[in-house]
């Protein structure tokens, strides 16, 4: 194992807190940004605080569960932050809700246009923020997942503990929900080249 921290896996960091816990404050040195940033997207930076620290809390009693077979950690992590925020839905619809309504009086969507960008240039993201609302709890799961912590298909599944194909047909199902809203083409759906179908997970 590299002595240098910097230098080492997220495996690594874990495996090496197991005897020594307070190598684990090098984990959440890495990635606690970007699990305070994901969750701050979908229920805001009130919710993000809570989640954020919970994650991490949760992730360091469970290090003995962490799947050595993955040297990055992020995957487990978002899964364990997007379980989290299944508490507070109610606070991400709220907090959807107000990017919507912020979307049409300011040039700042909260991130939305990434979302946007994601299903389609064309999108109107306005309407975005509504219909990721009302998408069902799992397929916004993938969507945001893929969309705001910049997972693939094989790290949402490792995250949400379901199969790739199912991350696959969310995903599919996900975009032509959003590309219907913003009247474009749902016929096909491609991603890497690949056609996904959009059947029922």
């Amino acid at each position: 194992m590299a002595t240098n921290t910097g230098m080492t896996t997220d495996s690594e960091v874990i495996q090496r807190s197991r005897d020594s816990p307070r190598a684990f404050g090098d984990l959440f040195h890495r990635h606690h940004v970007a699990v305070y940033r994901y969750v701050a997207r979908r229920a805001g930076a009130e919710t993000a605080d809570e989640v954020m620290a919970e994650t991490f809390l949760v992730a360091f009693e469970r290090r003995d569960r962490f799947d050595h077979a993955y040297s990055d950690a992020r995957p487990w992590l978002f899964g364990i932050a997007t379980t989290l925020l299944a508490a507070h839905r109610r606070r991400e619809a709220r907090h959807l809700n107000a990017l919507a309504r912020a979307s049409e009086r300011e040039d700042d969507d909260g991130g939305l246009g990434q979302v946007a960008s994601r299903v389609d240039a064309s999108a109107d993201v306005r309407r975005i923020a509504a219909r990721v609302r009302a998408l069902s709890d799992g397929d916004r799961d993938v969507l945001l997942l893929h969309a705001w912590a910049d997972l693939t298909a094989e790290q949402i599944a490792a995250a949400l503990n379901i199969p790739v194909g199912t991350v696959w047909s969310r995903l599919s199902r996900a975009r032509k929900a959003l590309r219907e809203t913003a009247g474009g083409s749902t016929s096909k759906e491609t991603d890497h080249g690949r056609v996904d179908s959009a059947a029922t997970a």
